[in-house]
């Protein structure tokens, strides 16, 4: 499957925001984006003026890349918010936070949701005591993620819930450290989701 290779901090200075896609080095002062704030490349000081589907396009972007989706994916969770009751930009919202590596991130069983990617692919969690390596599985209500036995003392695990008072656990989520688990008590509500995300853009853009 094709994946975004380059590096990660280029990503959050071409979105002129900090999307802390590489863990603990987005909160130190070796972050590229404190120390270049400003788009790369040869122009990237200079300011350009936005169309009104450029700042949608660069919307979607922004959540693809936060996420860590590609296009093929991420249209696959706007039309599945589409279909459902409800708002359909909270919808999406609440479709990419239930996805198990993103439940992983905020649980702080790991620094990054790239990190918890690839955990997961390598079998180091349990949901509901069975083994799941699928990263894009959607997580319910009431179901509990645990790191497996065996797998307690990998030392990015570790280090992540060593950290994790510097993020804190969201409050629809429940984390108990000393037996490296967490339940989802419930979705969040979009007032809960407070990163810098206009999802009606994104609405907008696909409804063209």
């Amino acid at each position: 499957m094709a994946r975004y290779r380059e590096s990660l901090c280029r990503l959050c200075r071409s979105e002129g925001l900090k999307l802390f896609l590489k863990g603990d080095r987005c909160y130190s002062d070796k972050c590229a984006f404190e120390r270049k704030g400003y788009v790369p490349g040869e122009h990237g000081q200079l300011r350009r003026k936005r169309t009104d589907y450029g700042v949608q396009l660069r919307e979607k972007q922004k959540l693809k890349r936060m996420y860590g989706l590609l296009e093929k994916q991420f249209r696959g969770y706007f039309e599945k918010a589409d279909r459902q009751k409800g708002i359909t930009g909270t919808n999406l919202l609440i479709f990419l936070e239930r996805r198990l590596d993103n439940m992983v991130y905020r649980l702080g069983l790991a620094t990054s949701r790239n990190e918890a990617r690839q955990l997961i692919k390598h079998n180091h969690f349990l949901v509901n005591g069975k083994k799941m390596n699928i990263p894009s599985y959607i997580v319910k209500v009431g179901e509990e993620i645990q790191v497996k036995e065996k797998s307690r003392n990998v030392g990015r695990i570790i280090e992540a819930i060593e950290t994790v008072a510097r993020r804190g656990i969201p409050e629809w989520l429940e984390l108990d450290k000393d037996n490296f688990t967490g339940v989802v008590k419930r979705f969040p509500t979009r007032e809960e989701l407070t990163m810098p995300m206009q999802e009606q853009l994104v609405v907008e853009l696909y409804s063209k």
